[in-house]
């Protein structure tokens, strides 16, 4: 299932800046270790600390007018653009971050959800633009996620874990009337609402298992009772995401990985229960899709090695425009303007912050809607990366991109930061770095990003290569890209460090504990020090779903297999200078995961700097202290990698 814009911020690194670093740690930062940041550090850095960029949402009441999302104080607001490059005007004035808005069908009003202090408990508001007034409409403590206007505007479907914490039940009713809102099916596990019928009588929702198995079923709006379920009985596991009803409501398209290595295009019949595949062979993923309100066209979005591409598809006959022509980068967000063909969506390349922009379908006229700030910097000269593919222990060729600095500017042998994407199921895509362009354009180092067997977007064999008792063949991947470092010209194999968060962070973790000899130094950002006690200890909705992915703790094998395997049984072997952070409020990796690391490893006697957000939870999205933890790193990075004294 792929991430909504209501279950993550998107481009948290590249928020602009609300206040400056060097003015010593902020209240809701505790740091231990960690010396004062000097304050001519906060010049250096704040220009790429105000970059702002813009996230497209959805159209206005149908109207050609966009809702983004930006920043222009702590946290991203709900902004409404009236016209291309128009003023952005801010609509929602909220202390904590939102996670995204969709606009009410027939009304100037739209639907956003706030997560506060970082719990991932979002709340779902209605905002009404004509008033300025938002009025909360779920309980306040539970997790509320996916919401989905019916056809009509009249009503919204969600799910949520009001009713035990745990399974995320399906709720209908109108948000301007609370008490119409009812739990419209009891269900069991993760499930989400993906889309209604035409006549409003029918709701589809997918049951997430796992990234490689999940399931549809219809629910009947008015009884509740589950009319059907897809996909067709397979052998194996099968995927299916992305999931929208036919204009005529007899068929539902979907991707799936059915038969195939990647995701693809389909159109499963309610009648027959048959699904085919639609559109060209699946070569990569089929990330995304939208249709038209008339049903006449599919736009979706493919994943091809990285790199997002725009694919069109006609369901009907009607004159239509070849594809978007845009350089490699990535796109989200598609949306068609309902009552036309015309496509909204964010994109973003390295060399320019993401924007809104539109592309309509049958003019093939590309508009931009936004024009991203970057703090004075001359983003056009930032490095474009190179895709790379090296071979692991099993002759197995591993995927990276590298992004090298100037070499005028930074001759010789250049330090190496070795960045391991989360997830695991996730990908690292070649798009802008905003404020991490520092290291690369400032300090001179050489990132990497490895995309190491589990990731997403290289095949469902690829992506299963790392589960349960596999877990440390993707550690492997990291010592064999060092064996590539070694040898690759340009680069300082005795100046590597290694950074990552929440499985990333474990995988950082773990690359010290097993190659510590070859690192100069490690970060480990929100990750998992014990797989034991992080499933015990991570929120009851997650633990059968992470389970899925490392194996069940509950039995006895596999408990002392992910004991052994876990860092925290390793960390005397840490000698690394090594950085910690984590946020206090944490749903996922629970704050107790660094804890015990940062315990752990200061019985070596190396340094050990900790950074803990207070208010914050899976990762820092407030601005202030995005500001001083960058200055942390940064100061971390010259001292212990770059072995400079300031």
């Amino acid at each position: 299932m792929r991430p909504s814009p209501f279950a993550v911020a998107l481009f948290l690194a590249a928020w602009p800046a609300a206040t400056a670093v060097g003015q010593g740690v902020p209240e809701t930062i505790v740091a231990e270790g960690v010396p004062e940041v000097p304050r001519d550090l906060a010049g250096k850095l704040a220009k790429y600390q105000n970059i702002r960029v813009a996230a497209f949402q959805d159209w206005l009441d149908d109207r050609r007018e966009a809702l983004i999302l930006t920043r222009f104080a702590d946290v991203p607001q709900v902004h409404r653009v009236a016209m291309p490059l128009g003023a952005r005007s801010q609509l929602t004035f909220v202390p904590e971050r939102i996670g995204g808005a969709k606009a009410r069908p027939d009304h100037a009003e739209f639907v956003f959800s706030v997560d506060e202090g970082g719990a991932e408990n979002f709340q779902l508001s209605l905002f009404q633009v004509a008033t300025g007034d938002a009025v909360r409409f779920t309980d306040g403590r539970s997790r509320n996620m996916a919401p989905v206007w019916s056809n009509s505007g009249k009503l919204i479907a969600f799910s949520s874990n009001a009713r035990n914490g745990k399974d995320m039940d399906i709720y209908v009713g109108d948000p301007l009337d609370p008490k119409s809102i009812r739990r419209l099916a009891e269900v069991k596990g993760s499930w989400a609402v993906a889309d209604w019928s035409p006549d409003d009588k029918t709701i589809a929702a997918i049951k997430y298992v796992s990234i490689n198995e999940s399931y549809v079923h219809r629910i009947d709006v008015a009884t509740g009772e589950l009319v059907g379920e897809a996909p067709p009985p397979s052998p194996e596991k099968v995927s299916i995401s992305n999931v929208k009803f036919s204009k005529d409501g007899k068929s539902l398209f979907w991707t799936t990985d059915r038969d195939s290595e990647f995701r693809h295009l389909a159109r499963f019949d309610l009648e027959s229960g048959l699904d085919t595949p639609i559109g060209p062979e699946a070569t990569w993923d089929v990330e995304d899709f939208d249709i038209s309100s008339d049903g006449a066209c599919l736009a979706a979005v493919i994943n091809e090695d990285g790199a997002s591409r725009i694919r069109l598809l006609p369901l009907a006959k009607f004159q239509m425009a070849a594809e978007p022509k845009l350089p490699a980068g990535q796109v989200s967000g598609l949306t068609f303007r309902r009552g036309s063909h015309e496509l909204g969506f964010t994109f973003t390349t390295a060399k320019a912050p993401a924007d809104a922009y539109s592309y309509d379908i049958e003019s093939g006229k590309l508009v931009r809607w936004t024009e991203g700030e970057t703090g004075g910097l001359d983003t056009t000269a930032f490095v474009e990366p190179e895709l790379i593919r090296y071979k692991s222990f099993d002759g197995r060729e591993i995927p990276a991109f590298v992004y090298r600095p100037d070499p005028s500017k930074f001759p010789g042998p250049r330090p190496v930061l070795l960045d391991i994407h989360g997830g695991p199921e996730s990908q690292f895509r070649p798009g802008f770095l905003g404020r991490t362009n520092y290291l690369i354009n400032e300090l001179g180092i050489t990132l990497i990003f490895p995309n190491v067997r589990g990731s997403a977007g290289y095949g469902k064999s690829y992506l299963t290569l790392d589960n349960g008792k596999l877990r440390e063949d993707s550690v492997k991947d990291i010592g064999a890209l060092l064996d590539w470092v070694a040898k690759a010209p340009g680069l300082d194999a005795k100046r590597v460090g290694v950074v990552g968060g929440s499985y990333g962070g474990y995988m950082s973790l773990a690359t010290m504990t097993h190659f510590g000899d070859r690192l100069k130094a490690g970060i480990d950002i929100v990750g998992i020090s014990n797989f034991v006690s992080f499933l015990r200890n991570t929120q009851d909705y997650r633990r059968d779903l992470r389970r899925a992915e490392y194996g069940d703790e509950r039995e006895p094998g596999m408990k002392a297999l992910l004991e052994t395997i876990s860092p925290l049984s390793s960390a005397g072997k840490i000698r690394n200078p090594i950085l910690i952070v984590q946020g206090k409020n944490d749903p996922r990796v629970p704050v107790t995961e660094s804890e015990q690391m940062v315990a752990a490893v200061r019985k070596n006697g190396r340094p050990v700097w900790y950074v803990l957000g207070k208010n914050e939870g899976h990762g820092f999205a407030k601005k202030r202290n995005q500001d001083y933890l960058q200055a942390v790193e940064v100061l971390f990075l010259r001292k212990y990698l770059l072995e400079e004294d300031w």
